[in-house]
């Protein structure tokens, strides 16, 4: 296992996430030289944890978290920050196990007071798109195993420390936000009269536009914007005028608050 490679994977917790990551080990798009791990579920989401059982080889539902970490050599906690501590209690991880931890807002060292285990524990935040393989994952501290399993499902970006996992975890907590902001666009235009569908089916097209944009790593995120924007041109006066330096310093303020909260997390805080 010195690269990495497991020949089993245990998640505990199988929802949107969860789901996600068996979808993209088992969805590998045929590569010959990658043999998919085992994937032992826990019926916590039992009927997610079923239907993944019943469309994959390889996948199974265990009786309980326990027989998940025992038939496991990497074990994915996935659950939800308010339940793990219920639904771990009493567990217990060998210290030879890699544990994967997914939970939001629960530090290292909180979970191995839960678990009360000597076993290498690597915090990691996926998004859903690992299952198209499309994601990268931050993870905090560089482990073989987990940056192999994340580079798999689309690569992997490991951080030097706590500090800096938590910056970019603050990023994530911005993707409702965006949906937010899309669905106030296709209210403003249903607003003018158009139909609903249309203005959401509209809206949909021009920003999966901009993601493919995205692809091009050959422009910083700066460019792509200039490139976009014609000089005196709507782009530039809908910039100016709502994204205004105010609108960007309350968005930059906010995420200083959220940083702050995630950067005081202490073990035993709830």
């Amino acid at each position: 296992m010195e690269d990495g490679t497991v020949q089993s994977i245990g998640i505990i917790g199988v929802g949107e996430i969860g789901r996600a990551i068996v979808e993209g080990l088992r969805n590998d798009g045929g590569d010959g030289d990658f043999t998919p791990p085992d994937v032992h579920l826990s019926p916590r989401g039992a009927r997610t944890a079923a239907e993944l059982a019943e469309r994959f080889g390889g996948v199974r539902v265990c009786a309980d978290n326990q027989e998940v970490v025992d038939r496991s050599e990497t074990v994915v906690i996935a659950l939800r920050r308010q339940d793990h501590r219920e639904a771990l209690a009493g567990l217990q991880v060998d210290d030879d196990r890699t544990v994967v931890n997914l939970i939001a807002g629960v530090s290292t060292e909180d979970l191995r007071r839960t678990l009360a285990t000597g076993a290498a524990i690597v915090g990691a935040i996926p998004l859903p798109a690992v299952r198209e393989r499309r994601s990268v994952t931050v993870t905090h501290p560089s482990h073989p195993v987990a940056d192999a399993l994340f580079g798999r499902l689309g690569g992997v970006l490991p951080v030097a420390d706590q500090e800096a996992f938590n910056v970019f975890s603050a990023l994530t907590s911005t993707l409702t936000a965006h949906y937010a902001y899309l669905t106030t666009l296709t209210s403003w235009a249903t607003g003018h009269g158009i139909a609903p569908d249309a203005a959401d089916h509209y809206v949909r097209g021009l920003f999966q536009n901009v993601g493919r944009s995205l692809g091009d790593a050959t422009r910083p995120l700066h460019r792509l914007a200039a490139d976009h924007e014609t000089p005196g041109g709507s782009n530039e006066r809908i910039r100016t005028t709502w994204f205004d330096p105010a609108n960007a310093a309350a968005l930059k303020d906010a995420l200083d608050g959220l940083l702050t909260h995630l950067n005081q997390e202490r073990p035993g805080r709830r």
